[in-house]
């Protein structure tokens, strides 16, 4: 059986403009212990899509599914109480700018314990062991003296590690690590990379990984899921997608990793992703496509299931990665 199911998951904002649906139609599978990244560019609905699985988008928002459920249960008609008894332990989430998602209010120990207080039932003295055995495991230093820092007291990276250290305290099933690199130098975002794909092993864990960087999915996942405007455009195995992209975007993402780069100067995606108030007719991804025509333009590409190597794209490439870039 499948830990998470997703089919035709809806996300839809109620603006002063009118409603804006920022993901539409996402779709997945995910096995246990299975490392799955999702990409694509600021504003593709990435997060969203995760928020709205966790049930942690704002009143604004109006979540529809086929089909979301995690081990088995439904997670579209639970009731609070029981959605807080699944996310924090079984799913857990490591949040973007690691920075600002921790309480500048309480210490590191406190934020940590008391999601073992609530999940665990643990009593005083095991919660503090288990925090100390967190840091630990995360790679702080002097991680009884941590325990008593505030957020403002620690640097990005240590701040990242005291996320997943929270994050993974109650052995989560599934773990979703949202862009958990994002403004941290070089050195440091290898670091923490490796310690999530280390947890992800020592735990059995699955894992989703939300980023920007291709690079980062071609070292760590199995599969892969591009999204653009809201849209699940492509989703293929991880060796596949980097030898032989389905969908233009996807092979513009490709062609513009720095690896790959051939020239003296490095390939660029033309244009931005389309907000509420300028989505083009037909192709979302038509007016950034130089294959793009007149179909293009004016048809909606017909919307394919979730099986692998399908693209929503109407002439899907079978060609070079540079051919589309």
């Amino acid at each position: 059986m499948s830990l998470l199911t997703i089919k035709n998951l809806s996300v839809t904002f109620q603006t002063a403009s009118g409603p804006f649906k920022a993901v539409d139609g996402f779709n997945m599978t995910l096995q246990p212990g299975e490392i799955l990244g999702i990409v694509g560019e600021s504003g593709s609905g990435k997060s969203v899509a995760m928020l709205g699985l966790m049930g942690l988008l704002p009143p604004t928002a109006t979540v529809t599914a086929d089909e979301m459920s995690f081990e088995g249960r439904d997670m579209r008609g639970i009731g609070a109480r029981e959605r807080r008894r699944i996310v924090g332990a079984a799913m857990a989430m490591i949040f973007q700018e690691p920075m600002s998602s921790l309480n500048p209010c309480f210490t590191v120990g406190f934020q940590i314990k008391e999601s073992l207080r609530i999940h665990m039932k643990l009593d005083r003295k095991a919660r503090h062991r288990r925090a100390i055995e967190l840091l630990e495991a995360v790679g702080l230093p002097e991680p009884e003296r941590r325990l008593k820092a505030y957020p403002h007291q620690l640097s990005g990276g240590m701040s990242q590690r005291v996320m997943i250290a929270m994050a993974t305290a109650c052995r989560p099933k599934l773990l979703i690590a949202d862009e958990p690199t994002t403004a941290l130098d070089v050195t440091i975002q290898a670091q923490i990379l490796d310690l999530l794909v280390d947890l992800q092993k020592d735990h059995g864990m699955a894992m989703i990984l939300i980023t920007h960087d291709m690079g980062v999915v071609a070292e760590t996942a199995q599969r892969v899921i591009v999204q653009y405007a809201g849209q699940q455009v492509e989703a293929q195995g991880v060796e596949t997608l980097f030898t032989e992209p389905h969908h233009p975007y996807t092979a513009a993402l490709l062609s513009a990793m720095p690896e790959r780069a051939t020239g003296d100067r490095l390939p660029t995606i033309p244009g931005v992703v389309p907000g509420q108030g300028d989505r083009p007719n037909g192709c979302l991804f038509n007016p950034r496509c130089p294959k793009a025509d007149a179909l293009c333009r004016t048809v909606v590409p017909p919307r394919q299931d979730e099986t692998l190597g399908r693209a929503l794209c109407h002439y899907p490439l079978n060609a070079r990665i540079g051919e589309a870039a």
